[in-house]
């Protein structure tokens, strides 16, 4: 009988990717998916250590797993994958002895082979290896998303800023050539995805290693030309490497959506030089602008971390004047927690009470829900184009779609427009999502 598997995703869409990646191998191997933890032979707890959160979750679902094997009395292969795998790696067999393996993230294609010998072995098997190939067999991901494809261009990172954990757990920066890249967004059109996501951790760092001339503009010219894909987006950007040639073909290539994310991190220079992030308040600004005056109808989301050590409240005030200033649509905001490895985590006191890290966080997300309310407010009457994802959370006779801007919109249709791009008129604003009626249906799969 075949072995069942049963896999769970903490943390970025990377993460997510990853988790299709080993679904797929998994497949390939002959295990086949459960949703049960009570039938799964193999559980993958797939990692996310860029916050302390994703971890406690971790522990948290590995004592789960304990209590459920007791009741049941059936012993799954329990592996750990992910970001927290490669930072931890035998260190998570002393803390949680119930673990059968640790797998890197580099080492994501050796799981089948590892969780088959971790099954049969008395001992727990660990594998953090720094392996440098980061090609996989063309569609081996097993697509978890209708309508939308994640294709990785970037593995790792080069950047080390100094409260970032990414280097240390995803390695250095590797590239995809270009021709892997857009073969596997043919094999996604070809199976019915209208949008892809490009992914890398410094995604607009790209550098096709199989064509010297193609940058990241030039590979989303590439991306573009393939028959079938709607709509383009990526994740996640370095102000650093946003070149006016990236912006020029964000403007004039039609499928790439106008929504631009651009972590920020800080507002105070003064932060920015400790974070390393080697750009100033006043470069970043200059850069909304030159945004902005090509692609006035852009979406520009950010990520903030508030309590960063040495912020002070003239630090967090330059920070709270900045998002004034731009208005983001969207922020991810973030309490600081010292992470393993980095220059931050070692060398910086974590100095900034517990209680002032709440006191900035819940002022900064205040701030960001006015200008959120009257960003949703301003759509309402406007005619957008909608790519339905789903049916709606909220109501079994609705539909829910992304605007290009990634405004989420809820409006009645039939699950049958699910994968297609629908003209809809916005009608009422939410706090985080927007109304609209339907005015026509334009591209099916």
């Amino acid at each position: 009988m075949a072995r069942k598997y049963l896999i769970e995703t903490f943390g970025c869409q990377m993460n997510f990717h990853d988790g299709e990646r080993m679904a797929g191998l998994l497949e390939d191997d002959g295990y086949v998916s459960t949703t049960s933890e009570a039938e799964a032979d193999l559980i993958v707890l797939n990692t996310c250590s860029v916050r302390e959160r994703a971890e406690d979750k971790l522990y948290s679902r590995l004592g789960a797993i304990r209590t459920t094997s007791r009741e049941s009395g059936r012993r799954p292969t329990v592996a750990v994958t992910g970001c927290v795998a490669q930072q931890e790696g035998q260190k998570l067999l002393t803390r949680d002895p119930s673990i059968n393996l640790v797998v890197g993230t580099q080492a994501i294609k050796q799981l089948p082979h590892l969780a088959r010998t971790a099954a049969v072995s008395t001992n727990p098997l660990v594998d953090v290896q720094p392996y440098d190939d980061v090609s996989f067999p063309l569609g081996v991901a097993k697509p978890s998303d209708p309508t939308r494809a994640w294709v990785t261009i970037i593995e790792g990172c080069n950047e080390f800023c100094s409260f970032c954990v990414v280097p240390y757990t995803r390695g250095h920066e590797r590239m995809r050539p270009s021709a892997d890249i857009v073969a596997e967004v043919e094999r996604a059109a070809a199976g019915g995805r209208v949008e892809v996501q490009l992914l890398g951790q410094i995604v607009n760092h790209y550098q096709a290693p199989d064509d010297p001339s193609c940058d990241f503009a030039g590979l989303l010219d590439k991306v573009s030309a393939v028959p079938g894909i709607q709509r383009i987006r990526f994740a996640s950007p370095h102000p650093r490497h946003a070149t006016d040639r990236l912006i020029a073909a964000m403007r004039r290539l039609p499928k790439v959506c106008h929504h631009f994310h651009l972590p920020v991190q800080s507002g105070s220079n003064d932060v920015l030089t400790a974070m390393r992030r080697r750009y100033t308040r006043e470069e970043y600004l200059a850069l909304v602008a030159r945004v902005r005056a090509e692609i006035p109808d852009i979406s520009l989301s950010t990520d903030v971390i508030v309590g960063f050590p040495g912020e002070t409240d003239v630090d967090f005030e330059h920070t709270m004047d900045l998002v004034r200033e731009v208005g983001f649509t969207f922020i991810y905001s973030f309490k600081y927690s010292p992470r393993p490895n980095t220059l931050a985590g070692k060398r910086m006191p974590d100095d900034v009470l517990e209680s002032e890290k709440t006191r900035r966080i819940m002022a900064l997300q205040s701030l960001q829900g006015e200008i959120q309310r009257g960003i949703y407010e301003s759509q309402v009457g406007k005619t957008t184009e909608v790519l339905v994802e789903s049916r709606s959370r909220r109501r079994d006779s609705e539909l829910a779609g992304r605007t290009g801007g990634w405004l989420l919109v809820n409006f009645p249709g039939p699950e049958s427009w699910i994968g297609r791009l629908i003209t809809v008129r916005i009608t009422a604003a939410r706090p985080n999502s927007l109304r609209g009626e339907v005015l026509e249906a334009t591209h099916a799969h």
